[in-house]
């Protein structure tokens, strides 16, 4: 026997009912829930990785504000800053002796050993002598610095960018979490036992 319009409307909506009344005992498990329990462990697992360079490069800011103030400020007085830490080199007491006793013997061979031109000879060179002993050393002293700056330099650069890496790390997995609280909202809507039966109310209604 053929069903009616009215009997097949009767028929669907009480259908709608019997899915949404269904869902109270057979609805599974909300799915995004179970994937937010791993991306909350996300920033926690990767900040064990990042951190050491984060602090590491944290750590080098305040100092080497203080360097690039000081260069910018005054070069010079850097400069003068690391020459005033100047030590003699330890070859240069023995190049001063030989190159007095060189001077010595030829004033001496030329008859004017002790004579003031003599001492003038010796003024001079050994002026030379520290002036280019000092030049070598402050010559290695800027470059160690050079070298400290840029190791500093490195740091906080490595620090930079594992902030930015672990910021990214958590600007990603919130934005995920946002997805998912969508989807388990989107989920609840869908297999929520009222929204069948509300559902199935309206079918039914619109058909009576």
């Amino acid at each position: 026997m053929a069903l009616t319009q009215e009997q097949l409307a009767k028929m669907f909506g009480l259908g709608q009912i019997g899915a949404g009344i269904g869902g109270i005992f057979g609805k599974g498990g909300d799915p995004s829930k179970e994937a937010m329990k791993y991306i909350d462990q996300i920033p926690g697992q990767t900040n064990q990785y990042f951190d050491p360079y984060f602090q590491a490069g944290k750590s080098q800011l305040p100092g080497l504000q203080e360097q690039y103030s000081q260069l910018l400020g005054g070069p010079g007085e850097k400069l003068n800053q690391i020459g005033s830490s100047y030590q003699q080199s330890p070859g240069f007491k023995f190049a001063m002796e030989q190159a007095l006793k060189g001077a010595g013997n030829a004033a001496a061979a030329g008859g004017m050993a002790g004579s003031p031109q003599h001492e003038q000879q010796n003024m001079t060179l050994a002026s030379d002598l520290a002036s280019q002993d000092y030049n070598n050393w402050l010559q290695q002293a800027t470059g160690l610095y050079g070298q400290g700056l840029s190791g500093s330099q490195g740091l906080a650069g490595a620090g930079q960018q594992a902030g930015q890496s672990q910021a990214d790390m958590i600007s990603n997995a919130l934005a995920q979490k946002g997805n998912l609280a969508y989807q388990s909202q989107k989920y609840k809507n869908e297999n929520s036992p009222w929204g069948g039966i509300l559902g199935g109310l309206g079918s039914l209604a619109a058909f009576l």
